[in-house]
């Protein structure tokens, strides 16, 4: 048997429909299974369990395809979890490919270092 976990009767489709207030689509476009998500607050008492897993789970930088994962939720689920917790400024979102880039070049002396070990290969 396989490490994954088995369906039980509240992992149906009512409790998708639940868990998304009967929303099928995000909000937003903004997440890709790759897109990083931050959390920028702590839960708060009251707040869905799943809102408050991944303010949890996003305390460092995570891809919604873990958050995923984690919470044994469809991806599309999570993106609709993740529209809310947006809308409402408790997290935020880049994709990699957006990263901000820096123009350091690498110093002259690592660049000496690479060049004199490759010449020794």
């Amino acid at each position: 048997m396989t490490g994954r976990r088995r369906l039980g009767p509240d992992d149906g489709p009512d409790r998708l429909y639940t868990v998304t207030g009967g929303r099928s689509r995000p909000a937003t476009d903004a997440f890709d299974v790759v897109t990083l998500i931050v959390a920028e607050s702590a839960p708060v008492p009251g707040m869905q369990s799943e809102h408050a897993r991944i303010l949890r789970l996003a305390e460092h930088p995570i891809a919604v395809v873990e958050l995923s994962a984690e919470l044994e939720l469809p991806v599309s689920v999570i993106k609709i979890l993740l529209g809310d917790l947006l809308e409402a400024g408790r997290i935020t979102a880049r994709h990699p490919r957006f990263a901000p880039r820096t123009n350091r070049l690498p110093d002259v002396d690592t660049l000496k270092q690479v060049l004199h070990g490759l010449q020794r290969l």
